[in-house]
C-alpha cells in the first residue's frame, strides 16, 4: 500500500467529522445523487469517494453526494442530532443510505429497524429510495456475523429498501483467500481492502452493474492514490458479484 494511502486513513480514524462530497442539485437527472448517514464504518477511507471513482471509470451517471457522519453514532443518535433529518428534507436526493454499528444484539437490532423505519419515512417524503449498508462485527465478535447480516436483512425488508450485503461480501472473499487483511490494527474499521470490497458491493447496487472489472488502481476526489493489487482487486470483484447473484429482488437505483 503506497504511504500517501496509509496516511490517508490514519487521518480519517483520528477525526470526527460530518463530511460532505458534491452536493445534488434538485431535479439534475444527469447525476445519481446519494446521501451516507453514518458513522466511521463510512467515513473512514472515505468509502464514497470510492464508489464515486469507479462510477468514473465506467463512465456511468457521476456520483453526487454527501455524507452526514459521525464517530461511534447509531442511527437513534442521528435521529435526536438533527443533521441527518436536515440533510434528507432538503431533498433532491435519488438514494439515501443508513449504516450503523453491527446491530446483532437485540437491542442493537431493535434500534435499527425502529428507527430504520423512522428515517425511511423522512426518505419517502422527499422521493428518494432509503437503503441499508450491511456491515461487519468487530474481529473480537466473529460468531455475530450471522446475526449482523439476519439485522440489516431485516431491517431492508421492513422499510422495502436497498440492501448492500458488504458484511455477506467480506465472507464470500474469506473463503476465496482466508489469509485477506481487511480489517485494520483496530480490529474493526476497514484496511483500504476492506473499503473497497465494501465499494465494490455498493457500486454493483446503486447501478445494478458487475463489480466485475472495476479498477484496481485510481485516484480519490482528495488526490489519494489507491492501488489494489490484481490479482487480489478480481478476487474480491468475485465474491462482489457471487454476494449479488444471491441477493434477492435487485433494484436499480441509477
Amino acid at each position: 500500500m503506497h504511504s500517501s494511502t496509509q496516511a490517508f486513513a490514519v487521518l480519517l480514524m483520528l477525526v470526527s467529522l460530518c463530511s460532505v462530497g458534491s452536493l445534488p442539485k434538485p431535479h439534475q437527472t444527469d447525476q445519481l445523487r446519494v446521501l451516507f448517514i453514518g458513522n466511521s464504518l463510512t467515513y473512514f477511507n472515505d468509502l464514497p469517494s470510492f464508489v464515486q471513482a469507479f462510477a468514473q471509470s465506467k463512465a456511468q451517471k457521476p456520483l453526487a453526494f454527501k455524507a452526514v457522519t459521525f464517530a461511534d453514532f447509531s442511527l437513534e443518535d442521528h435521529w435526536n442530532q438533527g443533521d441527518a433529518r436536515k440533510a434528507i428534507a432538503r431533498g433532491g436526493w435519488d438514494v439515501i443510505v443508513l449504516q450503523q454499528g453491527p446491530s446483532a444484539s437485540t437491542d442493537g437490532r431493535k434500534s435499527l429497524l425502529e428507527y430504520s423505519r423512522f428515517f425511511a419515512k423522512e426518505i419517502r417524503l422527499v422521493k428518494a429510495k432509503p437503503a441499508l449498508y450491511m456491515v461487519w462485527p468487530s474481529v473480537g465478535r466473529m460468531q455475530d456475523f450471522n446475526g449482523v447480516i439476519e439485522s440489516y436483512k431485516r431491517a431492508a425488508e421492513e422499510i422495502e429498501g436497498l440492501l448492500f450485503p458488504v458484511g455477506e461480501a467480506w465472507l464470500s472473499a474469506w473463503k476465496r483467500d482466508p489469509k485477506l487483511e481487511l480489517y485494520s490494527s483496530d480490529g474493526l474499521h476497514p484496511t483500504v481492502a476492506g473499503t473497497y470490497l465494501a465499494a465494490l458491493v455498493i457500486y454493483e447496487c446503486l447501478y445494478d452493474e458487475s463489480a466485475l472489472g472495476l479498477p484496481s488502481k485510481f485516484k480519490l476526489r482528495s488526490g489519494a492514490s489507491i492501488d489494489i493489487p490484481k490479482d487480489q482487486a478480481r478476487m474480491m470483484q468475485e465474491a462482489a458479484a457471487e454476494v449479488r447473484k444471491r441477493k434477492a429482488s435487485p433494484s436499480k437505483a441509477a
